[in-house]
């Protein structure tokens, strides 16, 4: 896309050009305006008991649902999953060696999840150590001490004669050593701290408050209460991705209130406390990325019948030609905006948004637009997930899916993912 065509696309006056053609990709401001005081959204989460109740586990299972399609094909090219599977509408085995931020067995069955999952958990022991008291230095005395536990456990097992114990005790270090070696650094100070955070994951900048910070959204009141939650813990992130972090926890509270996709994406407009639109000459990244969005599904849904008509469907695709034609679009624009790797999260925010758009608040289109996209699928769908079934609940989730996931959770990863509902309910009443 050019740079003029770019600007205009996300409504910028082209005389400012000329202040922009030594800047990167995507570095456009969206020119969206400073919403009044009495514009700001201050609505609480106000649901009954029961309803409340429904949307927290809607949340945590849809979260789980989403990682759970994406487990058998992370980090896979789109081409690879259809010569695979052709289309995937549902769970699948997942055939996959283990790997700290994976399974942590080989070849796990249908239903089975990764560390997206395990970080929901870890988020909800955590709410309940430090409840009604969350804050920065909290959370990385948690993940210091969680880590230190597992280096612990690894000691006392190297005594036992069982090296199949011991490797799985070495998975579950090596999952939480990265973090906490950011963790201990900030609990030294500043210096080593930046050194820590500018190493992490080498240095690149994952999309590693994601992971947890949706969470935020559940026990929070607000979606701006959220996003300053969110930001404040994202000791992991850097750049614009802490804005992404603190964004996909508002996003989540919003879906407490409200099932309406453009609403729930709509929280950029009165949330920025830490004035990312306020950059100058590039502006607020994440909003750019919702403009792109919002553009490319235009052009999309501009696409005829007629062009569709010599479209060959991968096997089990469930929509018509033109759907698929709509479809191959946008997984096109979207490989032209990837990043120099999967979890970076500024492609993972792209692609959410995108399917978001696509899905139109329907669970499963949303969820397969994503996991059949490829890239890092399962962490985009576990966050999109999570914001969905945050907005439709648990009773309204697919009925073959969230069981199956409830099931496996329990039975086979160990995770109880309604007993975790229940203590984020807890936490939040409490």
């Amino acid at each position: 896309m050019s740079l003029r065509y770019r600007a205009y696309s996300l409504g910028l006056p082209i005389m400012w050009l000329s202040l922009l053609v030594f800047s990167c990709e995507n570095t456009a401001t969206t020119g969206i305006p400073m919403p009044t005081e009495s514009a700001r959204d201050t609505t609480m989460v106000n649901l009954d008991e029961a309803a409340l109740k429904d949307r927290i586990l809607g949340a945590i299972v849809g979260s789980a649902i989403g990682d759970a399609m994406g487990a058998s094909t992370e980090m896979w090219y789109r081409q690879d999953i259809q010569n695979q599977y052709g289309y995937i509408n549902g769970l699948t085995t997942a055939i996959r060696e283990k790997s700290a931020e994976g399974t942590w067995r080989h070849n796990m069955v249908a239903g089975a999840t990764t560390d997206d999952t395990r970080w929901k958990v870890l988020m909800g022991d955590y709410f309940s150590q430090y409840r009604g008291d969350l804050s920065t230095d909290h959370f990385a005395a948690y993940i210091t001490d969680y880590y230190q536990e597992r280096v612990k456990q690894l000691a006392e097992d190297a005594s036992l004669k069982s090296t199949d114990v011991l490797d799985e005790r070495i998975e579950q270090m090596n999952w939480i050593k990265e973090w906490a070696r950011v963790t201990i650094a900030y609990q030294e100070g500043t210096a080593a701290f930046m050194n820590a955070q500018n190493r992490f994951y080498g240095g690149e900048m994952s999309c590693a408050g994601m992971l947890y910070s949706p969470m935020f959204g559940l026990v929070e009141n607000t979606p701006e209460a959220a996003y300053i939650t969110a930001v404040d813990h994202a000791l992991f992130d850097i750049g614009y991705a802490r804005d992404i972090s603190g964004l996909v926890a508002a996003m989540t509270n919003k879906a407490l209130q409200t099932s309406a996709v453009d609403s729930i994406l709509a929280v950029h407009q009165y949330i920025d406390p830490f004035s990312y639109q306020d950059a100058r000459l590039i502006g607020r990244l994440s909003v750019g990325m919702i403009r792109e969005a919002e553009f490319m599904l235009g052009e999309a849904k501009k696409l005829t019948e007629e062009e569709a008509t010599k479209i060959q469907l991968p096997r089990n695709f469930q929509g018509s030609q033109l759907d698929w034609m709509q479809q191959t679009y946008l997984f096109d624009e979207l490989e032209k905006r990837q990043k120099a790797i999967a979890f970076h999260a500024g492609e993972i925010f792209q692609i959410l948004v995108t399917g978001m758009l696509y899905g139109e608040g329907d669970f499963q289109k949303t969820m397969a637009f994503i996991v059949n996209y490829g890239r890092d699928n399962d962490t985009v769908a576990a966050v999109a997930g999570m914001i969905l079934g945050a907005a439709i609940g648990f009773e309204d989730l697919p009925d073959d899916l969230k069981m199956e996931v409830l099931k496996v959770s329990k039975e086979v990863v160990g995770l109880d993912l309604e007993a975790l509902a229940e203590q984020v309910y807890g936490d939040l009443k409490g």
